[in-house]
C-alpha cells in the first residue's frame, strides 16, 4: 500500500541498513527493501517447495502482509508465533492485536490483552480499557470543519508547522535537486513554506531556503516564536554523501537553525533515528520521537532540557503512560496539554491523533483517542492547533484517508467544541499515618450516585491510584480494605473540580491502631474521662473524648458498639446504677448528634457499682484515686473479630 509506506517512510528510511545476517533469502531481499508484496510471494513460494522458513521469516510475512493491508493472513502468522512464545517483540504485538481489531475481532483483542495482563505494564492496561469505552460511547465526535489542503500535491505532504503568518510542511514533490528515494517512489523530502490565507487554506507552496540545502531529507520543521528558531530532521550526510554507521544503516538527525542561517546539530547518532522535534518554550525542553533499543515499542517520545539551543539533558522517555507497544510520533504542547499521533492497537485507525493533560507535577493523564472528528480508520498525524476555549480552535494535520489529492495530505481543520471528549481524572495516595508509608492493595471504587461502579482497581505498592473515565457531573469515591479504616464522599461541582486538581491522599488507619484489650474485650482505645460527680451532662472535657469515638465510627462505619458505664461504691447501689445509665443514655445522645448511626450502637448500659475493680466496695475506706479507678466508661467492640 503506497499511503502506508509514505506515512512512514522516515521510519523506513533509518532502517535502510539491513544486518547481513538477516538476510537468507531472496524473500528476505525483497522483504528489507520493502517490496512487500514481492517478499509474500518469495515466502510462500519457499514455504509450496517446503523450505525450511525461521520464526524471524514468518514474523516478517506477516509484516508483509501487514504493510499491505492484509490483515487477515497477518494475524493468523502473529497469532500462531505469539503461541510459541518464540521472538514476539512488544511491536509485533501491538501489530498482532491491530490486525485483530481490523478484522473486527475485539472480542479476541480484549482476551489477549486479559492473558497477558500481568506481564503488560498497567498503563498500557488503563489506557486500553479508557478508550475502548471512550470510543464506544456516543460523546467521542465533535462538530469539526475539515477541509483539503488546496496547495497538497499528488505526492505525500505533511508535517504541517506554523512559520510566523505562514505555514511550514514536508513534501516528496520532484524538485530538480533532488533525486528519487527508492521505498517511497518519490524525490527525497523537502521543506515547503505556504502562505495561510484568512480562510485557513493555504497558497503558493514554495521551496524554504531558510536552511541549509541538502539532496537528502529534510522534513518535519518546527519554528519557535520566542528563540526566532527552526528544528527540523536531515539525514546524515557528510561531504554530501549519506552517512552510515559499521552496520551499514544511515539514521535521521535533528538541527537547528538560526534566522541568520547559522546552523547546528542537536541530536546526531548514526545508530538512532529522531523525528518530529517540537520546542517547548516555557519550559526550555526539545520533545522528538526516537527509536532507541531501549523504548517500549517502536519509536518513542522523548525530551532533553535546553539551555539557549545547547542539550543539558540525556534523553528522557515519556513513560509507558505517553509511550506503548506501538509507535508514537509528532509531539505538540498547547495549554499543558500533549498532542501526538500513536498506531497502538486500541485506537479507530492506524496511526490516530491522542490528547494527553500534563498536570502540576508533570505527569500525565491517560491519553484520549479524539475521535471520529479528527480520527478515522486511516492515519492521522502531525496534529498542530492554536486558539482557545473562547475563542475556538484551529489547526492542521496530515492524513492517508480517502478522497484526498496524494498519498497523504495535509488538512486544516477548525472548532468550537472541547478537543476530546471530557473526562474525570482522579489520583490520590492511600497511606498509614504512622511512618506516612504507602499501603498497597487498598480497593478504590468509582461509583455513580445510585451506588452503580463504574471503576474499580487496588492501589499500588507505593498506595497511589488514577482513575479516569468519561465526564460525568457526580460520582461516589470509597477506599476500602480488610481491617482498615474506609473513605466514602461524594463529588459533584466544586468540590469534584477541586478532586480532579489536587491528589487525594487519605490516611488508612488499622483497626487494631484504635482498640485496645481491657478487662478482657476488645474495647475502643480512647482516653478514659470523668463525669461530674452526681452528674450525667456532657461537659466539654468529656466531649473531647466522645468526639474521639465518633472519629473512630466515623473511619470504621461497620463497628457494632457496647456502651458501659460504672461508678465507685460510694451513695447506694440502685442510685449509682441510675446514674450510670443516665451517663449511658447521654453519651449515647451525644454521638448520635454528631452523626453516628443509632445502628452503630446496639447497647448503651449503666451497671453502677456491680463491677467493682478493686477492693473498694461498699463499707471499705479507700482513697480517691482508688474509688476513681472504677469511675469509667467502655466502648466495646462488639463484631471485632468479624470485621472485614
Amino acid at each position: 500500500m503506497r499511503t502506508k509506506n509514505l506515512l512512514f517512510i522516515l521510519l523506513l528510511f533509518a532502517t535502510l541498513g539491513v544486518k547481513a545476517q538477516e538476510i537468507n533469502s531472496k524473500a528476505d531481499k525483497y522483504f528489507y527493501s520493502y517490496a512487500y508484496k514481492e517478499a509474500i510471494a518469495e515466502y510462500k513460494k519457499d514455504l509450496d517447495n517446503r523450505k525450511e522458513i525461521s520464526n524471524l521469516q514468518f514474523l516478517n510475512l506477516a509484516d508483509a502482509y501487514f504493510n499491505t493491508g492484509d490483515y487477515k493472513n497477518a494475524s493468523e502468522i502473529y497469532v500462531d508465533i505469539h503461541r510459541k512464545d518464540s521472538v514476539m517483540s512488544n511491536h509485533r504485538f501491538n501489530k498482532m492485536l491491530q490486525s485483530l481489531a481490523k478484522t473486527s475481532e475485539m472480542e479476541r483483542v480484549r482476551a489477549f490483552l486479559k492473558t497477558k495482563s500481568n506481564s503488560l505494564s498497567t498503563e498500557l492496561i488503563e489506557n486500553a480499557t479508557f478508550n475502548f469505552n471512550i470510543l464506544e460511547s456516543t460523546s467521542v465526535t465533535s462538530d469539526f470543519n475539515i477541509f483539503n489542503l488546496s496547495s497538497n500535491s499528488p505526492q505525500s505532504d505533511f508535517s504541517p508547522a506554523y512559520y510566523k503568518d505562514k505555514l511550514l510542511f514536508s513534501s516528496g514533490r520532484p524538485e530538480k535537486s533532488k533525486e528519487v528515494y527508492g521505498p517511497s517512489g518519490e524525490s527525497y523530502l523537502d521543506i515547503y513554506v505556504a502562505r495561510i490565507g484568512r480562510d485557513g487554506n493555504v497558497v503558493n507552496p514554495n521551496v524554504f531556503d531558510k536552511m541549509p540545502a541538502s539532496k537528502y531529507h529534510k522534513a518535519t520543521p518546527f519554528y519557535s516564536n520566542k528563540s526566532k528558531k527552526i528544528y527540523y530532521i536531515l539525514s546524515n550526510s557528510e561531504d554530501g554523501q549519506l552517512s552510515f554507521n559499521d552496520k551499514g544503516k544511515n539514521a535521521l538527525a535533528i538541527g537547528m537553525v538560526y534566522e541568520s542561517g547559522f546552523f547546528a546539530f542537536l541530536l546526531k547518532d548514526l545508530s538512532t533515528s529522531f523525528y518530529y522535534p517540537f520546542f517547548d518554550e516555557v519550559n526550555d525542553r526539545l520533545y522528538f520521537a526516537a527509536n532507541f533499543e531501549n523504548g517500549y515499542g517502536g519509536t518513542d517520545l522523548y525530551y532533553v532540557s535546553t539551555n539557549n539551543g545547547q542539550i543539558m539533558s540525556q534523553p528522557i522517555n515519556l513513560g509507558p503512560r505517553i509511550n506503548s507497544p506501538g509507535n508514537e510520533i509528532a509531539p505538540y504542547i498547547l495549554d499543558n496539554s500533549l498532542y501526538f499521533s500513536s498506531d497502538i492497537f486500541y485506537g479507530l485507525g492506524g496511526m490516530d491523533v491522542y490528547k494527553s493533560n500534563i498536570r502540576q507535577d508533570k505527569s500525565f493523564s491517560i491519553p484520549i483517542n479524539l475521535g471520529s472528528g479528527i480520527n478515522t480508520e486511516k492515519d492521522e498525524f502531525g496534529f498542530i492547533i492554536r486558539g482557545d476555549e473562547q475563542l475556538g480552535y484551529s489547526g492542521y494535520f496530515a492524513s492517508n484517508r480517502a478522497g484526498g489529492k496524494g498519498g497523504d495530505d495535509i488538512y486544516g481543520f477548525g472548532t468550537r467544541s472541547a478537543l476530546g471528549p471530557e473526562t474525570v481524572s482522579i489520583r490520590g495516595e492511600v497511606v498509614e499515618p504512622k511512618y506516612q508509608q504507602g499501603i498497597a492493595g487498598a480497593t478504590v471504587k468509582l461509583m455513580a450516585s445510585d451506588g452503580t461502579i463504574i471503576r474499580e482497581l487496588s492501589t499500588k505498592a507505593d498506595g497511589k491510584y488514577l482513575i479516569e473515565i468519561p465526564s460525568r457531573d457526580q460520582v461516589v469515591l470509597q477506599i476500602t480494605k480488610n481491617r482498615y479504616s474506609s473513605f466514602y464522599q461524594s463529588f459533584s461541582g466544586e468540590s469534584l473540580k477541586a478532586l480532579q486538581e489536587t491528589p487525594l491522599v487519605f490516611e488508612m488507619v488499622s483497626i487494631e491502631e484504635v482498640v485496645t484489650n481491657r478487662e478482657e474485650m476488645t474495647v475502643l482505645d480512647v482516653p478514659d474521662f470523668f463525669f461530674s460527680r452526681g452528674s450525667s451532662t456532657v461537659t466539654a472535657d468529656v466531649a473531647l473524648v466522645l468526639d474521639q469515638v465518633v472519629s473512630a465510627l466515623q473511619k470504621f462505619p461497620q463497628i457494632q458498639l457496647q456502651i458501659e458505664t460504672h461508678t465507685d461504691s460510694r451513695g447506694g447501689s440502685s442510685t449509682n446504677r441510675a446514674l450510670s445509665q443516665r451517663r449511658a443514655d447521654a453519651i449515647k445522645k451525644y454521638l448520635v448528634s454528631k452523626g453516628v448511626a443509632s445502628l452503630n450502637i446496639i447497647s448503651a448500659k449503666g451497671f453502677g457499682e456491680d463491677r467493682i475493680m478493686n477492693n473498694c466496695t461498699n463499707g471499705v475506706y479507700c482513697l480517691d484515686f482508688l474509688h476513681k479507678q472504677n469511675l469509667r466508661t467502655l466502648f466495646i467492640v462488639q463484631n471485632y473479630s468479624d470485621l472485614k
